[in-house]
């Protein structure tokens, strides 16, 4: 017996672009207006008690829907890690959510 699509799947084709680019972040401000999100990324050092050092390599704005599209994707997402290699502790001197919004 074969199997048939549904005419409602749609094929998926994932491509990258010519720059497209991986990259590292350990620090993701997220910024807001009434149009859109902005999530900026970079990296954070910290070479004493007193200074932080945030270098910011990229911001990517998202349209209020896809960020809840990603808000429900890293939802889901994390609560399958955790399931698999357990509950993930935050740092409790890192801001939590609720902060400032810029």
């Amino acid at each position: 017996m074969s199997q048939q699509k549904s005419p409602t799947e749609t094929k998926v084709n994932l491509t990258a672009t010519p720059d497209y680019r991986d990259g590292y972040a350990n620090s993701v401000q997220v910024r807001m207006s009434v149009w859109d999100f902005l999530l900026v990324f970079g990296t954070m050092t910290q070479e004493s008690a007193e200074e932080l050092n945030i270098k910011n390599f990229q911001g990517i704005y998202l349209s209020p829907q896809q960020a809840k599209a990603l808000f429900n994707v890293l939802g889901s997402n994390l609560a399958q890690y955790e399931q698999a290699f357990g509950t993930i502790a935050l740092d409790q001197q890192m801001p939590q959510p609720g902060g400032p919004v810029h």
